[in-house]
This record gives C-alpha cells, sequence and structure tokens, in this order.
C-alpha cells in the first residue's frame, strides 16, 4: 500500500481551494514541493521573487481570489519583501509558501538556512508560521488561506522545511468554506442614518477596500440617494467609483492641510473603506480642523488609529448597503460635477498628453495599472477611470516595484479585458524581469513607459521641501524597446506627439506583449 505523503495531502488541499494557479521562482529548496508537477497545476514563472509577488498581487485584485506564491528560502523572501510590504498595503490575499533546508540541517545552520523564517516576513504578512512537524503543513496551509481571505485580507507566510513534503501522514484533510465577510451593528447603521439625515451637505470618501469587496454600485448608489459629492481616498490602490458620475468631485491629496481644504465645504463625511486619513509630507499647517466623520472600515486597525470620528466596522458591501437602506431620499441640491483641465494641444509630448491619448483610445472596461508617481496628478486629470469593476490598480505602500508585473499579473487573470500598464522610467526598472513573463505566457498586454529621465518624484518633492543637490535623482540612456526586444516582447519607441496615437492603436490591437517607450518632457508638479 502507498502511503499519502505531506505533499499528496497539501495538494488535494490546494485543489478544493482553488489554489491550483502558482506564481513562484523556484529553488534548491523548492524541489521537493515542485517534483511531480501535476497536470492540473499551472506554475507562472518569473525571473525575480519581487516581480513574482507583484505579479500574484495584481493576479489575485484581479481575480478576486486567493494566490499562492513559492519562494526560495530566506533569499527569495528577502527579494521579495518589498512587494510583500505592498501586498500588505494592498490588502491582497497572498498564501506565501518558502522553502526551508531540511530539518535534520537546521542545527547546523546549513548553508540557505533561513534563520527565524517565520520571523523574517513580520510585520508585513498577517500570519506567519514554520509548522512544527511535517504532518501539521496540510493544517498550517489551510490556516494560512483562512487567516489570508478573512476581512481586512492581506498576505500570509507558511515556511517548510523541504523534507517535509516527503514525510507520510494519515491525518485527515479538512477544506472548509471562505469565510465570508460581516455586517454592521444595526444601532451604529442607524444613528449614522440619522446624522446624514441632519446634514446639509454630506460628503463619501472611497478607498480601495470599497472596489476590492465588489461594493462600487453600492456605493453609487448610497451616494445618489444622499446627492452626496464623491472623493477619492489619498494613495487608494483601486478605483472605487466611476470617474465620470456627476457626483464625483476628484481626488484628496495625502496632506492633512489638502484635505481640510477639499472637504470643508462638507458638514458630515463618511469614510468607505479607507484610512481616515494617510497622509505623506507634513506642511506645516499644523492639525488643520476636518469635518465630522463617520469611518466605515472592515480593519481596526484603522478604526482604532483614527484620530477623530465614529467608526462603523463591516466589511464595505455589507456596511453601505446597509447605510443606502437606512437613509431617506433627500431634497438636497447635488454639488457642481467636478470639470477636468482642457485636453493638452499635443504640441509637447508630456504625461498629460499620453494619457489624455490613452483616454481616447481604452475601451471603458480597460484595466489600467498604474505606477508614474511624478505624472499621478496628469493620470486623474485626463484619463478617467469609468469601469465599476477593477479599472484600475496600484501600489498603496509607495514601493516601487509593482507596475510592469502587476499588468503582467492583471492580463494573465483577465483576458476577457484590455490591460494596460502605465509606469515611469525609474518605477519600471525594479520589476522589468516581468517582461519574460509576459513573453513567456504570450500576453495581449501593453506597457507604456514614461521616460522623463529621472527620479522626477524624488526631486520633486525634494525641491518642494527645500532639498538642494540631490544625487541619485538622474537616469537617462536606458534603451527600454531594446530591453523589451531581449526579452522577447515587442518594443516601440517615441520620441514626437504625432507618432503616439498611432503605436499606442497598434499596440492595443496587438495579441502579442508589446512595450511603448515614450520619451516625454520632464517636468514640474506637486508631489505629496
Amino acid at each position: 500500500m502507498i502511503k499519502r505523503t505531506v505533499l499528496d495531502a497539501s495538494r488535494e488541499l490546494l485543489r478544493e481551494l482553488g489554489l491550483t494557479t502558482v506564481f513562484g521562482n523556484p529553488g534548491t529548496t523548492e524541489v521537493p514541493f515542485l517534483t511531480d508537477w501535476p497536470d492540473d497545476f499551472y506554475y507562472i514563472l518569473g525571473l525575480q521573487e519581487s516581480a513574482v509577488v507583484a505579479m500574484a498581487d495584481a493576479y489575485s485584485q484581479a481575480t478576486r481570489q486567493a494566490v499562492l506564491v513559492n519562494l526560495h528560502s530566506a533569499g527569495g523572501v528577502g527579494h521579495a519583501l518589498g512587494s510583500v510590504f505592498t501586498a500588505y498595503r494592498n490588502r491582497t490575499p497572498l498564501i506565501i509558501v518558502a522553502g526551508q533546508q531540511a530539518r535534520a540541517l537546521l542545527p547546523h545552520d546549513p548553508f540557505l538556512g533561513a534563520m527565524d523564517a517565520a520571523e523574517f516576513p513580520k510585520p508585513y504578512v498577517k500570519w506567519s508560521i514554520e509548522p512544527a512537524t511535517a504532518e501539521d503543513v496540510p493544517a498550517a496551509l489551510a490556516r494560512a488561506y483562512h487567516v489570508a481571505t478573512q476581512a481586512p485580507s492581506g498576505p500570509v507566510f507558511v515556511s517548510v522545511p523541504a523534507d517535509d513534503w516527503t514525510a507520510t501522514t494519515e491525518r485527515p484533510i479538512v477544506s472548509r468554506p471562505r469565510i465570508r465577510g460581516f455586517a454592521p451593528d444595526p444601532e451604529s447603521i442607524a444613528e449614522a442614518a440619522a446624522a446624514l439625515a441632519a446634514a446639509e451637505r454630506p460628503g463619501i470618501v472611497v478607498g480601495g477596500a470599497v472596489d476590492q469587496d465588489g461594493a462600487v454600485e453600492e456605493a453609487v448608489a448610497l451616494a445618489e440617494r444622499l446627492n452626496a459629492g464623491v472623493w477619492v481616498a489619498p494613495m487608494s490602490f483601486r478605483c472605487s467609483f466611476p470617474e465620470n458620475h456627476p457626483l464625483f468631485q476628484g481626488f484628496l491629496d495625502p496632506e492633512r492641510g489638502a484635505i481640510s481644504d477639499k472637504l470643508a465645504a462638507h458638514d458630515l463625511v463618511v469614510v468607505l473603506g479607507a484610512p481616515a486619513f494617510t497622509y505623506h509630507v507634513e506642511r506645516g499647517r499644523g492639525e488643520a480642523p476636518l469635518p465630522p466623520l463617520l469611518i466605515v472600515s472592515d480593519d481596526e486597525q484603522i478604526l482604532a488609529r483614527a484620530f477623530e470620528g465614529t467608526a462603523i466596522r463591516t466589511t464595505p458591501k455589507l456596511g453601505i448597503r446597509a447605510l443606502a437602506d437606512a437613509v431617506g431620499e433627500t431634497s438636497r441640491p447635488a454639488p457642481a460635477p467636478r470639470q477636468r483641465p482642457a485636453k493638452p494641444d499635443g504640441s509637447v509630448l508630456t504625461g498629460a498628453y499620453v494619457y489624455a491619448t490613452l483616454a481616447d483610445l481604452l475601451p471603458e472596461d480597460a484595466v489600467v495599472v498604474e505606477e508614474t508617481p511624478s505624472h499621478r496628478g496628469a493620470l486623474h486629470d485626463h484619463l478617467p477611470i469609468t469601469s465599476t469593476d477593477m479599472g484600475f490598480l496600484t501600489m498603496a505602500s509607495g514601493t516601487l516595484g509593482y507596475g510592469v508585473p502587476g499588468a503582467v499579473g492583471a492580463a494573465l487573470a483577465r483576458p476577457d479585458r484590455t490591460v494596460v500598464g502605465v509606469v515611469g522610467d525609474g518605477s519600471s526598472m525594479y520589476g522589468i524581469q516581468a517582461l519574460w513573463t509576459a513573453a513567456r505566457q504570450e500576453l495581449p498586454v501593453t506597457i507604456v513607459i514614461l521616460d522623463n529621465t529621472e527620479y522626477a518624484a524624488v526631486r520633486i518633492l525634494g525641491d518642494a521641501i527645500g532639498g538642494a543637490k540631490l544625487p541619485g535623482t538622474q537616469l537617462g540612456g536606458i534603451d527600454f524597446s531594446a530591453l523589451a526586444a531581449s526579452m522577447g516582447c515587442q518594443g516601440i519607441a517615441i520620441t514626437e506627439p504625432a507618432a503616439l496615437a498611432p503605436a499606442l492603436t497598434a499596440a492595443l490591437a496587438d495579441k502579442r506583449p508589446t512595450l511603448v517607450h515614450v520619451r516625454v518632457v520632464p517636468e514640474n508638479s506637486t508631489i505629496y
């Protein structure tokens, strides 16, 4: 009789949990996990661990499902930690399984061994473990899945010694359904509804968790019942309100005074699925006043650390539905719609012109993956995201390296949608290896590189806060189209405005992965 191994039991569990698409970059400590790879499992190879995790992050965001990531011991986990931090801020349910040296060798501090493996990725994982025995591995994977997918979702980490996979086990494996969201306290909803009924000029702030929970339509319904202007929370990683809606007011910047100025017109603000608020810089204005806040979130840490406001703990969809059902129709007038700047005339090849051109060419349900810190304002002004189902992805962490692999992961997840990544030249180099995966998977994804020859966000913010003679901000000289070609993608270089629209049109129609290298004019803009 052939005995069942830990690997057999784990694969059975992973099948039942739907974790058969695995993103990874293998090493020797992963060989026992990868051996005799099943035909019904799909391994997505990336050439650097940070890019692997970012691809898995976007894939998970786009499918709204947990994803398994396989990394190599301490070195591979170390490479990946920047993207693990992003996945934590993006609330992405990744089950990260890393190899570890054989148990018999661990007392000797072996080559490729991970010391205190479960501690290494903390605090940017929700839960972390190296199971006490080999037979504990399947149970650890099951618990990891339920921790990762339970609101607020996020990455988890399981370190598995290499010889655990071949150990035998007779323990039963139980696959339980994913733990669903939770509804708000009814009294809290009644109090919030009464406050909204009394308000004369209510406002709404939406964060990435709204779209992540599939609650954009509910947010629109609530805003329309209240006739409330809707703002996007600072540094939001998804689009949670259609930007062509007449109630859409714009974007909040991550600075207390700027937020105070924009929300001053409201006498009550409901914050949905976002911190209140994320700040980046201090402008010397002190604690600028904010209107009374109602903060609706599934994250107890967000609710606990808010300095002000009334908190309601609930997952976004159930909470927004409850609020919409509790408030009555209003006769208050709607705020004036946001006025967008005019489209650039195309006399100069700027980031704004690139975004405006994309707005003309992209279908309404396109997925835009963005990582252009110095051009974020141009994106907001000229490329409105209108989809109510995951039309936009970026990183909430501020850690570079998401854009290129994020576009690849989104394209893998959603072959039914047009996917375009818009990435700065500096940002792209933190995850450029993902181009190889795009070519290997034959993805119809378009990557647009906005090349201003510098780390412009650093230079602009440095200038704004009084920095002088900052080293290390000048780039230039990278031939991105040739780099793309070297990894098996199509490469196009654009230096004149007139060539932009034809090149983008061809790239978007191409079924092959294409990189469009656009040499934009360096600009000054406001960076928060």
